[in-house]
C-alpha cells in the first residue's frame, strides 16, 4: 500500500470520487432525502491551501482518497483544517489502510500549521464513528449545512 498526492481533476482520482459519491448516494437513507453529490474543487486541494491523497493498492491501483482542505471560519489563534471525501473502496477494507490514510492527513494538516481538523459524516456509517472515534475525534456541535452530515467532529493537533 502506497499514500499519494492526488490531483482531484484528474482521471483516475476523479473514477475513486465517482466510486465515493456512487457507493455513498446507494447507501443514503431515503428519509433523510437525496445524497447530495459535491466534487471537491481543485483549489481547494492545491499543495497550498490543502491536499488530496490517494491510497494505492500493493499492485498500484488506486483504492482510495481523501483530503484536507482550509477552512477561513475559523476562531481566533485556531488554524482549522476540513477532512474530506474520505474512502476506500469495499475490497480494499479491513487491512488498516483508511486509519493510515488518515494518520497521513493529520500529519499534512500539520504541515500546514493547522491546529485543528473538523470533519462531518452521517450517522449511517457506523465505521467511519468508530474509526474517528479511536483517533481521536470528538463529536461537536454542526460547523456547516452539509445537507448529507448527520454528525460532526473535532480533534485538536
Amino acid at each position: 500500500m502506497r499514500i499519494r498526492p492526488g490531483d482531484v481533476s484528474a482521471g483516475p482520482e476523479r473514477a475513486l470520487l465517482d466510486d465515493y459519491f456512487a457507493f455513498r448516494a446507494a447507501a443514503f437513507p431515503q428519509n433523510d432525502g437525496p445524497y447530495t453529490v459535491s466534487y471537491p474543487s481543485p483549489v481547494d486541494f492545491d499543495g497550498v491551501n490543502g491536499v488530496f491523497l490517494v491510497v494505492d493498492d500493493d499492485e498500484g491501483a488506486p483504492v482510495g482518497c481523501g483530503g484536507i482542505r482550509m477552512l477561513a471560519d475559523a476562531d481566533a489563534g485556531v488554524v482549522r483544517f476540513e477532512v474530506k471525501h474520505v474512502w476506500l473502496s469495499p475490497a480494499a477494507r479491513g487491512r488498516g489502510w483508511a486509519g493510515a490514510l488518515m494518520s497521513e492527513l493529520e500529519h499534512r494538516a500539520r504541515a500546514f500549521g493547522a491546529t485543528e481538523l473538523v470533519l462531518d459524516t452521517h450517522d449511517s456509517l457506523d465505521g467511519a464513528a468508530r474509526l474517528y472515534a479511536r483517533l481521536g475525534y470528538e463529536q461537536i456541535l454542526p460547523y456547516n449545512r452539509n445537507p448529507n452530515a448527520t454528525r460532526w467532529y473535532c480533534k485538536p493537533l
